[in-house]
């Protein structure tokens, strides 16, 4: 620190003080919130910042990437996915283009994992595999790389059923935002194919396919997409325009496909 700029000083300081409250068992989220506001604009004042980065020293780089760091695993845990998504636009840079000046960040991977799986929710493929084409052979083999990647494939197999028992096997709790948001659209893609395919279903049986826990979360489902109740056989009745009955898809296929899929959940768990 003796040979830092008074300016530098000042935001190394200021980084300190936001490090050590994150790291805080008990962290302050909307502190550390404020914190990053104000270091931010130290740090875009002070030309530390990626976009004027002519002569940025290992320190300056180092602050400005753990500062980066820190924002997007707050804007994580505070659930802002908007905010997530700006801070790893940043952080690119410093994985990327400065990865021969910097230590690796230990928390790269899983950042790097994180924006695959927020791109995968997002069902920008296109993004996610140019993403994937960035990565070097070391980070394929990261398991936080590994297991968007294996998301990817079990969409694009149609094993719903994995992506939903991967959800108890996150590499990071951080995943959990958006596996949770994966899971959702999936659950709506399988429910648009039961729409598609039945014109009544099984209460129980479509329970078991959209992979609820219990009928009181099945019913709450049920609701949100308008499905009508038959309160003597226990079956939702789908409402399909008669113009679109020969657009139908084979239902007995589709519903053997899915209901292996739920029995075979149902074994492992």
């Amino acid at each position: 620190m003796k040979n830092m700029s008074g300016s530098i000083a000042t935001v190394a300081k200021s980084y300190e003080l936001l490090r050590k409250e994150w790291e805080r068992d008990s962290c302050d989220l909307n502190r550390c919130g404020e914190i990053l506001k104000t270091l931010k604009l130290s740090l875009l004042s002070n030309s530390f910042l990626p976009e004027s980065q002519s002569g940025a020293s290992q320190q300056e780089l180092l602050i400005a990437r753990n500062t980066l760091e820190i924002g997007a695993l707050h804007a994580i845990s505070s659930e802002n996915v908007a905010t997530f998504e700006r801070y790893l636009s940043q952080l690119k840079c410093y994985y990327f283009d400065y990865k021969g000046q910097l230590p690796q960040s230990p928390y790269e991977h899983e950042l790097l994992g994180l924006n695959l799986l927020y791109l995968l929710c997002e069902s920008r493929l296109a993004d996610f595999h140019s993403e994937l084409e960035r990565l070097s052979e070391k980070q394929m083999e990261s398991v936080y790389i590994r297991h968007p990647v294996s998301m990817e494939q079990y969409l694009m197999e149609g094993s719903y059923n994995k992506v939903f028992l991967s959800k108890s096997n996150v590499p990071s709790e951080r995943y959990n935002l958006f596996m949770n948001i994966l899971l959702n659209t999936t659950r709506d893609e399988i429910a648009k194919c039961m729409e598609a395919s039945y014109e009544r279903i099984e209460q129980r049986e479509a329970q078991r396919m959209l992979f609820f826990e219990s009928l009181e979360a099945m019913e709450r489902y049920r609701q949100g997409r308008g499905w009508q109740l038959a309160e003597q056989t226990r079956e939702f009745v789908f409402q399909q325009d008669q113009s679109d009955a020969h657009k139908r898809f084979p239902s007995e296929r589709v519903a053997n496909t899915m209901l292996q899929y739920a029995a075979e959940l149902e074994k492992i768990v």
